[in-house]
């Protein structure tokens, strides 16, 4: 492992060179880019976008997107470059190859909870429903005030819904979401898959659901990455500016491996 600094979070002489060892897994909202009013209001600048180019080539492929996005959206916000991914917050996966994963069950009881969830939003402005197909999100962040409510009334859907279905916090939203693989298991996926097999993970995140994906990396001598203060990695930023400009120093230095995830 890179001997990274905790205080300036600067790589020691030499680490760049040996990049080439290693595999970077990044969440985006809340990491990569600062949250947005609504989830549609998120854009990636020119810059990210030729970050995130050069770290895939830079590690030969072996960068992935790890979100609570579908992947379409992923795709939406990247185009054109289709990373490999994990959506959903690990419920679906598409790997390096482009073969991808999703639930296909469930269907039917969300949509009853999205009449639902509509219904409440109808009553409550400031909150947004996302329907993501295998969840549906809840976003209060124009209306912070909510939160416990919202938090009540969800709780009790979901127990309405049966054994198949959690609620997930996050940062100013909640999620009904179908039980299945989380982001540690994508991550464990992942690492027994080429070209991530044998490298040594980094996980950058910022919220909850990335507790149990610094957990996995850490488990197999991995480096966690949190941004922000809603959760605690081994190395910290206050911001995703923060953490651009320190993928920026260590993967812009580092000589490019053969071959690309892109």
């Amino acid at each position: 492992m890179p001997n990274f600094s905790a205080a300036g979070a600067t790589p020691a002489p030499g680490t760049a060179a040996r990049l080439g060892g290693y595999c970077l897994f990044l969440d985006v909202d809340g990491t990569l880019v600062e949250f947005a009013s609504t989830p549609g209001d998120v854009h990636i600048d020119p810059p990210l976008a030729a970050l995130i180019e050069r770290g895939a080539h830079a590690l030969g492929g072996a960068l992935a997107l790890v979100s609570g996005r579908t992947i379409a959206d992923l795709d939406r916000l990247f185009s054109p470059q289709r990373w490999p991914a994990a959506g959903l917050h690990g419920l679906e996966r598409r790997d390096a190859l482009g073969r991808t994963t999703a639930p296909s069950h469930g269907r039917s009881q969300l949509a009853t909870a999205r009449a639902m969830l509509d219904a409440i939003a109808s009553q409550h402005p400031g909150v947004l429903v996302e329907d993501k197909g295998a969840s549906i999100a809840v976003h209060y962040r124009q209306a912070p005030q909510l939160a416990d409510s919202l938090n009540r009334m969800l709780e009790q859907l979901v127990r309405d819904l049966g054994n198949d279905f959690d609620l997930q916090p996050g940062a100013c939203v909640l999620e009904i979401k179908l039980r299945g693989p989380n982001k540690a298991d994508a991550i464990r996926a992942f690492l027994a898959e080429p070209p991530f097999a044998g490298r040594v993970p980094v996980f950058a995140g910022d919220d909850l659901t990335d507790i149990d994906g610094f957990a996995a990396v850490e488990r197999v001598g991995g480096l966690s990455i949190s941004v922000g203060n809603r959760v605690r990695g081994r190395l910290r930023f206050a911001s995703p500016v923060h953490l651009r400009t320190f993928l920026a120093d260590l993967l812009l230095a580092t000589p490019t491996a053969t071959g690309s995830g892109a």
